[in-house]
């Protein structure tokens, strides 16, 4: 890692804050899977996860630390013994290891949630970031909701915390509350106050609450920050995290301004982007800054006519810069195995034989059905292929038949149960079509969960397009979210709910 003073570190918490969006619940597979996607992008650290928080945590960061190479894995914990031992445990494999502690600062959070004086408070910490020291040299302190807290007090929460260990501070705003203009001020202010804050990195983790996690981010580092905290697709709590994707681009877009630069490989962010869409079940709005399906899209005939003189007169971003190349040899019925390869080897995707003959297959299927396969077609392809690949699969497929108009919908179901190698059919009547599907698909497999939540959108445009289908399925209080795609969106629907079905059985066997 860059020791120079215009290098941004880009600490990722997409499978920790990211995470915690509601519903978006990922298995230990899906997490590693992510994370290889992280350390490819070039995130210099990726928090992957909360080890206390459950036992499904612990094991997640601790594959994550023994697999992954090239990023720090950090793993969060309270201010607690407890909690820092056993992120300590959890982090034991990994080549280059960073706990992460934080405690609340500002007057709400210790009057009313922590129940501390600022002296039990400032005592608290010392003596937990001391402990953290024991087990790793390096160390992040938060400073829980930094932007309420009182200036005076967090001055000296934060030297004290250097005194004792910490090598970088991290300034949240937990509630995204403050303005970009008070943050970076506030930045400044640590810079000018804290006597030995050059002996630690200034990270800052902004909440996107009034929709200005990007703009203080930026503030923050145009007054001395050097580390972002910002997950992929801006997802979190509540309304979400800094964008990574935002904060990159900007700062390599306009790089003569900021005079600023990451690690990040910014061709993989498209890639990265999509994938984490499709396991969190979080689809991209179609407007979304720089990942969004409309990002590079022109409407306007006055628009058409500039890009195509040249495209600078309306794309400040190559798109190739993200990843997202156009078709050069459209791709169809007639394409073989190898120039597929070459194509998903353009995209970022060096697949083995075994996933190589599985895409084919899919590709094939999907060629036969449309006229010409497009990249994006094909990202869905690959990323639903090795979605199925990191869950075990109980039920799969066989056969489905709609009837629908104004008379009552029935579907009829066939699933292959792979455990006992039979068939299993049924029919059954519903509100629709996808209601039918579903309550066959609960009286064959026989499951106790609710269907809390169903989504489709196409993956390209045009008549013949596959559409991708999202749903939730709750099990006490357990989110599983399922996806699939294909051109038919029943079709689509009944394999979404079998891979939301697979993976809550997986829990209960």
């Amino acid at each position: 890692m860059s020791s120079n003073s215009n290098l941004v570190l880009i600490f990722d918490t997409t499978l920790r804050d990211g995470e915690q969006s509601p519903g978006a619940s990922l298995n230990e597979a899906e997490k590693l899977q992510i994370a290889h996607a992280l350390a490819r992008l070039g995130v210099d650290i990726i928090e992957a996860g909360f080890p206390y928080s459950s036992s499904g945590d612990f094991k997640a960061v601790n594959r994550i630390a023994q697999e992954v190479k090239g990023s720090i894995i950090c793993g969060l914990a309270r201010a607690t013994e407890a909690d820092i031992e056993k992120a300590g445990l959890a982090l034991e494999p990994a080549e280059k290891k960073r706990i992460h502690t934080f405690i609340g600062a500002s007057d709400i959070h210790l009057e009313h949630k922590l129940k501390l004086t600022k002296a039990q408070c400032l005592e608290k910490a010392v003596k937990m970031v001391k402990f953290a020291k024991s087990i790793t040299q390096d160390i992040e302190f938060s400073a829980e909701d930094a932007g309420r807290a009182n200036p005076e007090f967090l001055f000296e929460l934060i030297e004290a915390v250097i005194e004792a260990g910490a090598t970088t501070i991290n300034i949240p705003d937990t509630v995204g509350y403050i303005t970009p203009f008070e943050f970076g001020h506030l930045i400044k202010s640590i810079k000018e106050t804290v006597k030995n804050i050059n002996q630690a990195i200034i990270s800052v983790h902004c909440h996107n609450d009034l929709g200005l996690a990007v703009s203080n981010s930026l503030a923050a580092l145009l007054n001395g920050a050097r580390q972002v905290e910002c997950t992929i697709n801006g997802l979190g709590e509540r309304a979400g995290n800094c964008a990574l994707e935002e904060i990159v681009m900007i700062l390599k877009t306009r790089q003569k301004t900021f005079d600023l630069f990451t690690n990040i490989n910014t061709v993989e962010i498209a890639r990265t982007s999509h994938l984490v869409s499709n396991l969190t079940g979080f689809p991209v709005q179609k407007n979304k800054a720089i990942v969004g399906a409309n990002a590079f899209a022109h409407e306007s005939g006055i628009h058409q006519d500039g890009v195509l003189k040249n495209k600078s007169t309306y794309e400040i971003i190559d798109p190739a810069e993200i990843g997202l190349k156009t078709n050069k040899l459209p791709l169809g019925p007639r394409s073989g195995k190898h120039a597929l390869k070459s194509r998903l080897g353009e995209l970022g995707y060096d697949l083995e034989t075994a996933e190589l003959e599985s895409a084919y297959a899919r590709f094939k299927e999907l060629a036969d059905k449309k006229k010409q396969v497009s990249d994006k077609d094909l990202i869905s392809i690959v990323d639903e292929r090795q979605r199925e690949s990191v869950i075990e699969t109980f039920f799969v497929l066989e056969r489905l038949q709609i009837a629908c108009g104004t008379g009552l919908p029935t579907a009829s179901v066939e699933i292959k149960d792979l455990k006992q190698n039979t068939l299993l059919r049924t029919s059954a009547l519903g509100t629709g079509p996808v209601d039918a599907i579903y309550q066959a698909m609960k009286e064959l497999i026989n499951i106790p969960a609710d269907l809390i939540e169903f989504s489709v959108h196409s993956v390209t445009e045009g008549i013949d397009a596959q559409g991708e289908v999202t749903i939730r399925l709750k099990h006490q209080n357990k989110v599983y979210t399922g996806y699939a795609a294909d051109t038919d969106i029943l079709v689509a629907s009944a394999k979404a709910y079998l891979n939301a079905a697979n993976k809550l059985l997986e829990k209960l066997i």
